[in-house]
């Protein structure tokens, strides 16, 4: 046994956890050059790796095992109450500030957030292309929180049975758990890189592609079995190298470097360095001022974010000098959290003497922020489900919007499971209608081009056609490579898929119509786009079909359902110059530049007239279900225009 194993207070560390929590806040508050500012978090979690590791090895060293419900008791009494209470504090925030229906995500975020699976919704939700494009929760930095509290669900019984083991054979525990910490770390670290590359919201947000940066700072713990540093001048440069290597990224790194993959070994690594080997950085961390930011740090953390978002979601988006004030003034609930609540918790004999009170503590810290969920979801639900304050003139006749804003949300079409997923680079045959026709109605293109299902279909069916669909959200139809925000990397997937469709298509019989439609926001670079659609087009225009170009929908850019939940529907209008955007590809059919090629524009029905702003609703319909998307309702009650529309074009023939 290493008997002499101990770990003695490191004010270091205490700087070290203040220089993590400046470097979020400077992130989330959008200061120009510090957008690397996220790798705060990274820091964070070798901190915890290795002074758990660190806390738990000295009981074994001392006894040959620990108490687990001990372990916990500890943990609760440290984390649990702050959250809790900010979890509260959010709750009424959201009840307050927001409309119903970004109020019942709020209740699900809180739930999930006290129960410690936070990163698990919310890593759900920004690879849901259907939810990826909501505001953001004032939660979602509790994702961190969940996966430090998985990491010591599972790592502090792996070390006790791995102690009790080696007690039982009369061996040293520490090569067992130094062998454990290698392979966790090294499967972890694996694991991060392949699903970084794969799906990197996955990566960012989970657990098993995180906990390699527990395992690092654990490592640091076993090889410091003294909690003593060299001293001489190789460990002052690898403390100082470690230094740089914690503040560089937070300089060069941004929202485009694929994260974590290989450019989080940097921060990680940096901060085992700056734990492992004293340097003058270990000075300057160990000041007072220094200090006392890091115990303010846990506090703070929590407070910032919320403050943040609600202050926008009530005011507006803020400049980045409005956003650093917020994040500064949020010390105050901080250390007033730090003061009468963490502290005291954390240190009262009370509680510390038996450990099923600082369980019982922990538990009331998760019960009553969901019992407030459940709360603030009833009320949204309600909320979200009455009628909307509608004007005389915007009163359809049953009184209420249709479908209700809870429901325009996930109004969606039914063909939405042919819109495949984000890595998906092949779609399903999607085969609706007779599907023994020779006449086809293809409908290709982005989810843009999937809102108008509802008239393809209504094309097919009266026909007797088979309808085909071709949908891949996120991916445009022409010719582009592009940056989707859910990978934080070029979509090569969507490149891959667009030359499958087009290939699938030229393989198979040729169809009677093309239905094509793509989000208008790729790109503002009219000669980008226009030979872009060049090449997608002189692919489509091979099969010898009648293509007609579905001109893309006003684009309200925020929420609808949500401002409707909550506001007269006149308030939810949106400003018509931002909506409406130029379409290059419109333009030259209207123009004649494109022989062939039919273009058909819904826009002056859903922004008629000539004023300012465009409506979110009209007789009585929700016109659309996000911030982009035109609602399956609205689809169904257009689909008959554009069917006759196309029957005046002699596209499709007539039918009575």
């Amino acid at each position: 046994m290493t008997a002499r194993y101990r770990l003695g207070f490191r004010p270091d560390i205490e700087g070290l956890r203040a220089v993590a929590v400046l470097a979020v806040l400077a992130f989330h508050a959008g200061v120009p050059g510090l957008a690397g500012g996220f790798i705060g978090v990274d820091v964070f979690f070798v901190v915890s790796g290795f002074l758990i590791t660190g806390l738990l090895l000295r009981d074994i060293s001392a006894s040959g095992s620990f108490s687990l419900p001990e372990f916990y008791a500890r943990r609760a009494r440290r984390i649990l109450p702050a959250a809790g209470l900010v979890l509260l504090a959010t709750a009424a925030g959201a009840w307050l500030l927001l409309p119903p229906l970004r109020g019942t995500d709020v209740a699900g975020d809180v739930v999930a957030a006290a129960l410690s699976i936070a990163n698990w919704r919310f890593a759900a939700g920004q690879t849901d292309y259907l939810a990826a494009e909501r505001d953001p929760s004032p939660l979602l930095h509790y994702w961190s929180l969940a996966v430090e509290e998985q990491f010591y669900l599972l790592w502090a019984p792996l070390l006790l049975v791995l102690a009790l083991a080696a007690r039982r054979l009369r061996r040293d525990p520490v090569p067992a758990v130094t062998a454990a910490v290698v392979v966790l770390t090294g499967g972890s670290l694996a694991l991060s890189l392949w699903w970084t590359e794969i799906s990197e919201p996955l990566a960012y947000l989970a657990s098993p592609s995180r906990a390699w940066q527990f395992g690092a700072g654990a490592l640091a713990a076993v090889l410091l079995p003294y909690g003593q540093r060299p001293r001489s001048a190789s460990s002052a440069v690898l403390g100082l190298a470690g230094a740089v290597a914690v503040l560089w990224p937070v300089l060069v790194y941004d929202a485009a470097t694929p994260y974590p993959g290989t450019a989080a070994l940097v921060p990680t690594l940096g901060a085992v360095a700056v734990i492992a080997f004293r340097s003058p950085f270990s000075a300057l961390l160990s000041l007072a001022p220094v200090r006392a930011v890091g115990r303010l740090s846990f506090s703070w953390y929590l407070w910032h974010w919320p403050v943040l978002v609600l202050t926008e979601a009530a005011a507006g988006p803020q400049p980045w000098s409005v956003k650093l004030a917020l994040v500064l003034g949020s010390a105050i609930p901080a250390g007033l959290t730090m003061k009468l609540v963490e502290n005291p918790l954390r240190t009262s004999r009370v509680v510390a003497a038996l450990p099923r009170r600082g369980l019982a503590l922990g538990t009331s810290a998760v019960v009553v922020p969901v019992a407030a969920a459940l709360l603030l979801n009833g009320g949204a639900v309600h909320g979200a489900t009455v009628t909307p304050r509608v004007t005389v003139a915007e009163t359809p006749p049953g009184g209420a919007l249709q479908p209700p804003p809870a429901q325009a949300r996930v109004d969606y079409p039914a063909s939405a499971g042919c819109e495949i997923g984000l890595t998906a680079v092949t779609s399903p045959p999607c085969l609706f209608g007779n599907t023994a026709s020779k006449n086809r109605v293809v409908l290709i293109g982005d989810s843009h081009a999937g809102q108008w299902f509802a008239a393809a279909e209504r094309i097919a069916l009266r026909r007797g056609w088979a309808l085909e669909v071709l949908v891949k959200p996120g991916c445009p139809l022409p010719r582009l490579t592009v940056v989707d925000p859910r990978l934080d990397r070029e979509y090569r997937e969507c490149d891959a898929w667009r030359e499958y469709a087009l290939d699938r298509l030229d393989a198979s019989s040729p169809p009677r119509l093309v239905l094509l439609a793509s989000l208008n926001a790729y790109t503002r670079d009219r000669a980008v786009l226009t030979r872009a659609w060049d090449t997608t087009l002189a692919r489509l225009e091979r099969l010898g079909a009648s293509l007609v170009y579905l001109r893309d929908t006003p684009l309200p850019g925020t929420d609808v359902p949500a401002c409707l939940s909550g506001s007269p529907v006149p308030e939810c209008a949106f400003p018509r110059a931002a909506g409406l955007r130029p379409d290059p590809l419109a333009e030259q059919v209207a123009a004649g530049e494109r022989p062939g090629m039919r273009v058909l524009d819904m826009s002056p029905l859903l922004c008629p007239g000539t004023g300012r702003t465009c409506p979110a609703a009209l007789d009585g319909i929700v016109l659309y279900r996000d911030d982009s998307h035109i609602t399956d309702t609205l689809a169904r009650r257009l689909a008959p225009r554009i069917e006759r529309d196309l029957e005046d074009l002699d596209v499709i023939p007539t039918v009575l």
